[in-house]
């Protein structure tokens, strides 16, 4: 694989993308030789920093590389610790190049406003001499277990909901729904208070409720969400009245005043993990409507970062199919997903109704491998490729010593052979991480493990 003047080896390649360029392969590749020192930071909420110190060639015939490199590891940081201003030093080049892709017109405009939505303050790109020191905190979240609670996942395709007595689930559901492609506000409303009085209806009484929800949560409110994005569009002006308070006004109209938590699907994905089996430093990955991860340090806490991974770049192929939401190309959310399936499923020689939703299409998928069609073997088989490599990605990232998978795509014998082909590919690639530990739940809890661990958010005390 070449791109960009770098070469970059590869034991494991997908054979329906044969085209994939591992991001973190690219970039090793392209340190080998690279001598000049640059740097870059982000700050987040609470004068919170994330510094990187790194190299770059500084040579004209790399100067295009050497752009390349700098803004996708500002983009793998901004999407995993969030933040609304970079500091750049070392290069007034690669100042000026970021600059332009985080303004108004520049590339990444879609990163600079979801940013400025989440913080709610300017976006800003500065050159200093001198990066500012690393700062971070972490918090303890869940694991509340005594009472009588619900715990609720609204995912893009279905609504997944637990009752749970003292810790152990005495009923679970899930429900289909598709509140991505539906404005009506009502109807959103109208699905999460029906998972809470279906759950009510076989507790005593409910002590708390605790919500797994897509997107940036921020007090309880969904300050972005991909579940709310179609509406939004539709009704801007009830953004503030109707859609962030949707789940707070969901528990308080059915219950009145009890105590509740909302919080990010991917962190409640790593907490889920983290109570069932019993460890910490754990990443947790939820391959469904999209890609939700979350990640509980060594200390058993949450860190507060952002880790919308599903729009961090993990494919440096310059070709790479985009997202429509955010308009980049080579981000998780094409890989770890359904859209991963949707968008294999034809390579493989499989043809799919375009009349029919995503979560249909991959159904159908998922139909085919459980009569062991080779030709779906092969898209799952792919997906393995892809998370191995993307596991080695996240483990240099994290350090992470655990790893959970949860989520549609992973049910039946599609998340098996994921499993055991991405495992092939850690320890061939990255023998480094080899002692990385890949969790898959049964399969009642990969469907419906967040939702169980969701009900664990709020303290009654």
């Amino acid at each position: 694989m070449n791109y960009l003047g770098v070469n970059v080896p590869l034991k494991y390649v997908p054979e329906l993308d044969p085209a994939f360029i591992p991001l973190l392969q690219f970039n090793r590749a392209f340190l080998k030789d690279a001598k000049k020192p640059v740097g870059f930071a982000v700050e987040r909420a609470g004068g919170q920093i994330a510094s990187y110190h790194t190299f770059i060639h500084g040579t004209p015939e790399m100067a295009e590389a050497d752009k390349y490199y700098v803004r996708r590891c500002i983009k793998v940081i901004l999407w995993m610790k969030g933040g609304w201003k970079i500091y750049v030093s070392g290069d007034q080049s690669i100042y000026e190049d970021v600059k332009a892709a985080y303004s108004e017109t520049g590339a990444r405009w879609f990163d600079k406003d979801f940013m400025e939505t989440v913080y709610e303050r300017p976006f800003e790109v500065v050159f200093v001499d001198e990066l500012p020191e690393e700062k971070t905190s972490s918090q303890a979240v869940g694991r509340h277990l005594e009472g009588c609670r619900i715990g609720f996942d609204a995912g893009g395709s279905d609504r997944k909901v637990s009752a749970v007595i003292d810790g152990e689930t005495v009923f679970s559901d899930e429900t289909v729904w598709l509140p991505k492609v539906n404005d009506d506000l009502q109807y959103h409303y109208d699905g999460i208070v029906d998972s809470f009085k279906k759950a009510a209806a076989h507790l005593p009484r409910v002590d708390g409720v605790g919500i797994s929800a897509a997107g940036v949560i921020v007090e309880n409110k969904p300050m972005v969400s991909s579940l709310f994005n179609y509406a939004k569009e539709q009704h801007p002006d009830q953004f503030e009245t109707r859609i962030k308070p949707m789940y707070i006004k969901a528990v308080t109209d059915t219950f009145g005043d009890i105590p509740f938590e909302v919080a990010n699907d991917g962190d409640v994905t790593a907490l889920a993990g983290a109570m069932s089996l019993n460890v910490n430093n754990i990443l947790g990955i939820a391959m469904g409507t999209s890609e939700a991860v979350g990640y509980v340090d060594e200390n058993g806490n949450i860190t507060g970062w952002l880790n919308e991974l599903a729009f961090m770049p993990v494919d440096a192929n310059p070709d790479a199919m985009a997202d429509e939401w955010s308009g980049d190309i080579g981000c998780g959310v094409k890989y770890l997903s359904q859209d991963g399936v949707i968008k294999l499923a034809p390579r493989a020689g499989i043809e799919l109704d375009e009349s029919a939703t995503p979560a249909e299409k991959l159904n159908a998928v998922q139909a085919l491998m459980e009569q062991d069609d080779p030709r779906a073997t092969k898209v799952y088989e792919s997906i393995g490729v892809y998370l191995g490599h993307v596991l080695g990605f996240y483990c240099d990232l994290y350090g992470a010593k655990h790893v959970l998978l949860l989520g549609r795509v992973m049910s039946g014998k599609g998340g098996e052979i994921i499993t055991r082909v991405s495992r092939e590919v850690l320890d061939g690639e990255y023998p480094e991480y080899a002692d990385l530990q890949i969790h898959l739940p049964d399969e009642r809890f990969r469907r419906v493990g967040q939702s169980m661990a969701a009900a664990s958010l709020p303290d009654n005390q």
